[in-house]
């Protein structure tokens, strides 16, 4: 059995804390025993800290298929029934048409265009008086 030593096969994605805020960085591929990882780790830090929202910076994703996107769906998902509000911030163009062409809606899902405007949307401050471009959930 080969293996490509290029890609880890397994990985940790760390989930950073920031106040009631927890701030979780995917860089390049993302395998199902990393994302379900990624899951419980994010719903167990949700119910030990009480955070109130989740941002999710997609900014290093290049490629995105159907299993990314229901990972983010699932982590929305999750984080909602937690009484948490998950953002996803630094969507590429591509990425979003990708997700479009793939007919992932990705329901209840905020995004924003940087990973300071989700924060500032979670902390509740006004988008008009701050740059870094807001986008509101699609329903």
């Amino acid at each position: 059995m080969s293996h490509d030593f290029s890609r880890p096969v397994t990985g940790h994605v760390p989930v950073l804390r920031l106040g009631d805020i927890l701030l979780v960085t995917l860089q390049g591929d993302l395998y199902d025993s990393t994302a379900q990882q990624l899951q419980q780790d994010i719903g167990e830090t949700i119910v030990s800290t009480g955070v109130t929202g989740v941002v999710i910076d997609i900014s290093g994703v290049e490629i995105v298929d159907s299993f990314l996107g229901r990972v983010l769906a699932e982590i929305a998902a999750n984080a909602r029934l937690l009484a948490a509000r998950t953002v996803v911030a630094g969507m590429r163009p591509a990425v979003a048409i990708t997700l479009v062409e793939l007919g992932l809606t990705l329901p209840g899902l905020r995004t924003a265009l940087t990973t300071e405007a989700a924060m500032n949307l979670l902390t509740g401050l006004d988008p008009d008086t701050r740059s870094g471009g807001l986008r509101r959930e699609s329903r």
